[in-house]
């Protein structure tokens, strides 16, 4: 059965990872046929890893897109409607950070990290929703953080966006409970992905990999559409890293 699903932030780190994974999944669950549509704002990383999936036997859209303009998302999801007809999962995964001490945080830092992590993650939702809520169906991720429940001296602006976004969460869960639409927050810790940038190796040891978290995602999915995992919290077995 063909599954529509749409991933932000595909191009690297933990969307990639959720793309390969469904991907795989084609291979390993009878009769799952992933349509999969990879976004992000980098369209040669999203090549790459859509041929990726292609590989495993999934369908894969590499679509170029920010969701910091709504403009962007309007166009991302109408282009998917028309080639596709439908929408059956969407994983809200593109995020971004500015880890600062509080008194060197600026305005851009504010407005760079608020316009994807709130603003696009709302009005994407918003728009995908009404399309699952209609035929009474469909799975909406978000890939949220730890820092959504617990801040960091360094993460301010980041945990603030987090926090933002659980409480989207928690709002949209009351209206997909009405129409059978599963909601799944995700909130990892310390993941090792190019958002953290030079890491030393011995920080790496203490962190946990984006298949980590992709692997329990994509099973979350396939289960039946009554049953619905509302919260995945993943930590390094070693503890957060700004304990």
């Amino acid at each position: 059965m063909k599954k529509v699903i749409v991933i932000t932030g595909a191009g690297k780190g933990i969307g990639k990872a959720i793309a390969l994974d469904f991907a795989k999944a084609t291979r390993t669950k009878n009769g799952f046929d992933p349509v999969l549509i990879l976004v992000s704002r980098t369209l040669k990383e999203l090549e790459l890893v859509a041929d990726e999936c292609r590989r495993y036997g999934a369908t894969a859209d590499a679509m170029q897109a920010d969701i910091a303009d709504t403009t962007q998302i309007e166009r991302l999801v109408d282009s998917t409607l028309q080639r596709h007809g439908t929408i059956d999962c969407l994983v809200n995964n593109a995020g971004v950070g500015r880890f600062k001490p509080l008194s060197e945080l600026s305005e851009e830092d504010y407005e760079y990290t608020m316009a994807t992590n709130l603003k696009g993650t709302f009005f994407l939702s918003q728009r995908v929703f009404p399309i699952m809520e209609e035929k009474k169906s469909g799975h909406i991720f978000f890939i949220t953080s730890i820092a959504a429940e617990i801040s960091f001296k360094s993460s301010a602006l980041y945990a603030m966006s987090k926090f933002g976004q659980k409480g989207l969460v928690e709002t949209m869960r009351l209206y997909a409970k009405e129409c059978n639409v599963r909601i799944t927050n995700v909130m990892p810790g310390a993941v090792y992905t190019p958002m953290w940038g030079e890491v030393p190796a011995e920080m790496q040891a203490g962190m946990m990999m984006a298949e980590d978290i992709s692997g329990p995602l994509v099973q979350a999915y396939l289960l039946p559409q009554r049953t619905s995992i509302e919260e995945l919290v993943f930590r390094p077995v070693s503890g957060d890293i700004n304990e």
